[in-house]
């Protein structure tokens, strides 16, 4: 029970210094599964009902992996909360790969960085989550089959107010 309330602080702590929100956990629907070989995920609702999912990976993780391991989860991403003081990491990120990539283009466009912007690093990873349209939540597991199974049964829709 103690090392569930110290992951909880943990991740309210990390949430804070690297993406600048505050959050309060409620209750922590999975902590810790595999969604990789080499990253676990936390899906967690807090005080104010907004479900999250943190990804934290030993190994180099971008945000197409994040997108990727969201979507096997099971899950449908609301936002993918960029770094502190940072509101446009990803599109910066996605210019800088494009400039390097086509060093003569002169205007880039929000068409061209649809893909570069997936190359930006993000580890750990913090996304908002706007529903769970099966009810179950995934892991990854390597004897399953297609490698995935349901760890979890949760039903979650966010309701956009004004």
């Amino acid at each position: 029970m103690k090392d569930q309330i110290y992951d909880d602080l943990a991740i309210e702590e990390i949430a804070k210094k690297q993406f600048g929100v505050s959050l309060d956990i409620a209750t922590a629907i999975v902590r810790q599964v595999p969604v990789s070989h080499t990253a676990a995920a936390t899906v967690f609702l807090t005080s104010k009902k907004q479900l999250y999912v943190y990804i934290a990976a030993q190994s180099p993780q971008t945000l197409a992996d994040a997108k990727k391991i969201v979507s096997r989860m099971g899950l449908r991403a609301d936002q993918y909360l960029s770094p502190v003081g940072r509101p446009n990491y990803f599109d910066d990120i996605g210019r800088e790969h494009v400039r390097r990539v086509f060093p003569g283009k002169a205007t880039i466009t929000s068409s061209d960085l649809v893909y570069y912007r997936t190359l930006a690093p993000y580890n750990p990873a913090l996304v908002q989550i706007a529903e769970i349209p099966t009810g179950e939540i995934k892991q990854f597991d390597t004897d399953a089959h297609r490698q995935w199974r349901t760890v979890a049964k949760f039903t979650y829709r966010r309701i956009k107010t004004s």
